[in-house]
């Protein structure tokens, strides 16, 4: 299918439609529980403000997917969010978004890009175990993707697990921290 890379801010319509891709991608992957409308709309409005990135992959003028990246440090921003819409997920899109993402940030003098990849659903091995100083590092080694969590995904682009936060969101639900060198 034929696709076009957009901006996100381009017109109310596609934020609208930034939204949707929100609440669909991840209301259904159960990947960012309790997510609704005022969420959704709260982050698109956040990642279209001046200093972000936010673009977005469109296919007969419906978007399909969206990507935005803010700043974390001067020169190792922040991936927030990555949606693609269910049935165009695992057809490239996604790969494509932060091919196209990484072309921008580079241009802006960008040089690492990080991502957190929560496990709040027991998606991976790390929600099985109570993470220690003891643990931590062979525990990231040594892990498992038990329900298409996307950490898979964010390897297959390039990225690397750096670490993880134990508990980010309550006992035995890390949120999984992965990193991209962006520099040609």
């Amino acid at each position: 299918m034929e696709y076009k890379i957009c901006n996100i801010n381009e017109s109310e319509n596609i934020e609208e439609q930034a939204v949707q891709v929100l609440l669909e991608t991840f209301s259904e992957a159960d990947m960012w529980p309790g997510i609704n409308k005022k969420e959704a709309s709260k982050t698109v409005d956040e990642c279209i403000s001046d200093e972000n990135i936010s673009i977005g992959i469109k296919i007969e003028d419906r978007l399909i997917g969206w990507i935005g990246l803010r700043p974390m440090y001067e020169k190792t921003w922040e991936l927030h969010p990555l949606a693609i819409k269910p049935e165009f997920q695992r057809k490239g899109y996604g790969k494509i978004l932060i091919n196209e993402l990484e072309k921008i940030a580079q241009k802006k003098g960008i040089i690492g890009i990080v991502a957190g990849s929560d496990d709040e659903t027991n998606k991976t091995s790390l929600s099985e175990k109570e993470l220690t100083g003891e643990n931590i590092f062979e525990e990231i080694k040594n892990i498992k993707n038990y329900k298409n969590h996307p950490f898979e995904f964010y390897k297959k682009c390039g990225f690397s697990i750096i670490g993880i936060i134990p508990n980010a969101n309550g006992p035995k639900k890390p949120d999984i921290w992965l990193w991209k060198d962006i520099r040609t």
